[in-house]
């Protein structure tokens, strides 16, 4: 998820904005802990409910974050013009830093959202503390059936549905079509190896460009970007079929010993350039290659229309197949909220039920606001009459790398902040990628011997 130039951003960064599907608003302690059964702290019953997000109301300029923000303002207006319960979005600053308690401070003092905004990566916090809607009941078989497997698996648990995907974020690399040309080099080229990306960015980082830029930051979001390095070598946090530890392994050490390898190797520097804005950088030549998402593709197009770049699937290591992560946020109800009905009602007809206005806003935010993969058949068919994919390289996203897309796993804290803490200390800290596996390793079995929650997926 981005940020942009700080030329434009007095209000806000995009890095902090958008990074992802995949961030999320909670820090990475333990178990969240419920307060009272009130979440509104005494509100009265005509009270608005609040909606926490991270995208609107907010005064921007940059065209793409304008169009998210009147997506939001414009479904909540229609719901309460057809009579529903007055809703007031709540914008929280800072909402995807992993370091921001905020939104884990106000549910265990009681005083929680009515509906909020969770990743995958964070869905076992809020399932596990029992505050999130059953939004099942609320739906049609045909609507659940619309969803695609892949989205809604990670906010399912049994036949319950917790939360409705907005979206589905694959990553890919992004590339830097005049660098390329500048060392002889066309999409022929391209690498599709761990060992031949290193080299490139090697080859093309000099002066205040970096070859190859991936996420140094330690956060939900550089988990996400890590996974799908570690999937291609065959490996994985957590067997599904078990639910048992499997990160000290051989696939585990290649993907913590790539991200090393591309830091000790100069191929990649230890901070993103141009804080963290892949259109600053790219269009500014201060990176030539760069980890980033389909949700980038939007922001290139809208503050760098004429900017040439290419995408390419993320390398895999010899012998391994393309794999990517999907990441995406998810509309969630607050079960002990100030209506939760209300609050149920609001977020299926918007996210999750066959009505035209549903669909078309699935299409307004997919299509348009955000330039997303739907989580949905209906919305995905809608777009494609809409013209709105006729961008290659969204059709590119659509059609060589979303297949080869994993869901980004949902974990408790403590198994993700194992993994961060592998990938941080193997990273920028030189230490050797086969002690902190089997560190990582040893912190997840501990946890797991008295874990009880939903299954990790």
């Amino acid at each position: 998820m981005r940020t942009h130039p700080a030329s434009r951003e007095p209000l806000l960064s995009r890095r902090n904005l958008l990074r992802g599907g995949a961030a999320t608003a909670a820090g990475a302690g333990g178990a969240l802990t419920i307060g009272g059964c009130g979440s509104a702290g005494g509100a009265g019953a005509s009270d608005p409910m609040q909606f926490w997000q991270f995208y609107a109301p907010i005064d921007q300029q940059d065209p793409n974050l304008v169009a998210q923000n009147d997506w939001f303002l414009n479904v909540l207006k229609t719901w309460e013009d057809a009579g529903g319960r007055p809703v007031e979005p709540v914008y929280i600053p800072g909402y995807t830093d992993p370091t921001n308690t905020r939104l884990v401070t106000a549910f265990a003092s009681g005083a929680g959202p009515d509906i909020f905004l969770i990743s995958p990566g964070d869905f076992l916090r809020y399932y596990n503390g029992g505050v999130l809607v059953d939004l099942a009941p609320y739906m049609s078989q045909e609507a659940i059936d619309d969803f695609y497997p892949q989205a809604l698996a990670t906010r399912t648990v049994g036949d319950g549905i917790y939360g409705l995907p907005m979206e589905q974020e694959p990553l890919a690399i992004f590339y830097d079509v005049a660098t390329f040309e500048e060392h002889g080099l066309s999409e022929g080229d391209l690498p599709t190896t761990w060992d031949e990306m290193l080299e490139l960015g090697k080859r093309m980082t000099g002066g205040e460009r970096a070859g190859l830029v991936l996420e140094t930051l330690p956060g939900y979001y550089q988990n996400f970007t890590f996974y799908p390095w570690l999937w291609q070598a065959g490996g994985d946090v957590i067997d599904v079929e078990s639910q048992r530890p499997v990160f000290d392994s051989e696939a585990g050490i290649q993907a913590l010993q790539l991200f090393q390898d591309a830091i000790t190797s100069g191929a990649a520097p230890r901070t993103r350039p141009a804080n963290g804005d892949i259109v600053s950088a790219l269009t500014g030549g201060y990176a030539a290659m760069w980890q980033g998402g389909i949700f980038d593709v939007e922001a290139l197009r809208q503050n760098a229309p004429d900017y040439e770049y290419g995408v390419f699937s993320l390398p895999a290591p010899p012998g391994g197949e393309p794999v990517t992560t999907l990441g995406g946020w998810a509309w969630c109800v607050n079960a002990r909220g100030r209506d939760p009905e209300a609050a149920a009602q609001l977020t299926v007809e918007v996210m999750g039920s066959m009505s035209q206005d549903s669909i078309d806003a699935g299409v307004q935010w997919n299509g348009v606001a955000k330039g997303n993969i739907p989580a949905r058949t209906s919305v995905t068919e809608a777009i494609g009459d809409t013209g709105a994919f006729e961008e290659p390289i969204l059709q590119q996203f659509r059609d060589e790398i979303l297949p080869t897309g994993r869901a980004e796993p949902r974990f408790p804290p403590v198994i993700y902040k194992a993994v961060s803490n592998a990938i941080q200390a193997t990273q920028l800290g030189g230490a050797d990628p086969a002690e902190e596996a089997a560190t990582a390793q040893d912190a997840i079995e501990s946890y797991l011997e008295t874990y009880e929650g939903g299954p990790l997926l």
